[in-house]
């Protein structure tokens, strides 16, 4: 059976999930004490000078702590481990994240991803969140500019919008703390268009498509009357009956997302043809754009 983290341990041992340096440790029990812990099989050591008080499977939070005290002082949790903290949950990372201070050395533990920087004052880390982490701006941004992927990059950053993790001045004044990065444009981009809302919306992007394509000026917030009220398209060609649909942000709000689908439901049963683009393809997948405009306006 495990030793497990009982009220017996003083509180600050339970605040970190009863995960110790040796250091800490020692304040506990004396030095034959804690290898005779670790050696007769209660106590673990899963990271040089790290200890958990039991013998069980580690749990999440647990992972995340031999992971932040096996670093130099200094360290603190980053990207979306932090960001688990803060009530964010839309992704999860295969391993504890952590950000040691620039010119730390590299150890030999295979349960993290390791980054480095020099940014890592009291704007950017809560001096009193425990465990220590970046604060919410810079996790985000960090999370999205450390993924290869450009989507993956832009769904961070909107889930975090959604979620009221964070507000655009605090991802502007973090991003420009932070420097040079991976994916900034699309960063930049995607807050913008996640708070916005209409102003946000490609729409000079969106015109430079259909002049590349020679296709004639559509009308714009075209109305659609309707009994039941009427709609607003954002744009509308008569000649092609075709409609199209820009959003500014995914909507995952389900309220908002049932009410659009429906929408345009109706502008289908009216016998419009609709296609419907995201503001980052608009941007960053044009081509494809263009191919379904194009296919769409030569019927």
């Amino acid at each position: 059976m495990p030793v497990l983290i009982t009220s017996a341990l003083p509180a600050w041992v339970r605040d970190q999930q009863g995960v110790l340096t040796r250091a800490q440790a020692l304040q506990l029990v004396t030095r034959h004490q804690l290898y005779t812990l670790v050696g007769s099989g209660r106590w673990q050591n899963p990271a040089r000078g790290v200890f958990v008080a039991h013998n069980g499977e580690l749990t999440s939070s647990q992972r995340d702590w031999v992971a932040l005290l096996a670093l130099p002082p200094g360290s603190v949790l980053g990207g979306l481990t932090a960001l688990k903290y803060d009530n964010f949950t839309a992704f999860r990372a295969d391993k504890p994240i952590v950000i040691a201070p620039m010119g730390a050395s590299p150890i030999r533990y295979d349960d993290l991803t390791m980054h480095w920087s020099k940014f890592l004052d009291n704007r950017d880390v809560h001096p009193l969140r425990r465990p220590l982490r970046t604060r919410p701006a810079r996790s985000v941004l960090d999370a999205a500019s450390w993924t290869t992927e450009e989507k993956r990059a832009r769904e961070i950053v909107l889930a975090a919008a959604q979620h009221g993790v964070v507000h655009t001045r605090q991802l502007r004044e973090a991003l420009a703390r932070r420097g040079a990065c991976r994916h900034r444009a699309l960063i930049v981009e995607s807050y913008l268009d996640a708070w916005g809302g209409i102003q946000s919306l490609p729409e000079r992007d969106f015109d430079q498509i259909r002049l590349e394509m020679r296709l004639p000026r559509p009308e714009r917030q075209a109305i659609v009357r309707r009994r039941d009220g009427r709609y607003y398209l954002d744009v509308w060609w008569r000649a092609f009956n075709l409609a199209c649909e820009i959003h500014g942000i995914p909507h995952m709000e389900v309220e908002q997302w049932d009410g659009d689908l429906l929408r345009l439901n109706e502008v289908t049963i009216d016998g419009r043809r609709t296609l419907i683009f995201s503001s980052y393809a608009i941007r960053r997948q044009r081509e494809v754009v263009k191919d379904q405009l194009r296919r769409s306006t030569a019927r």
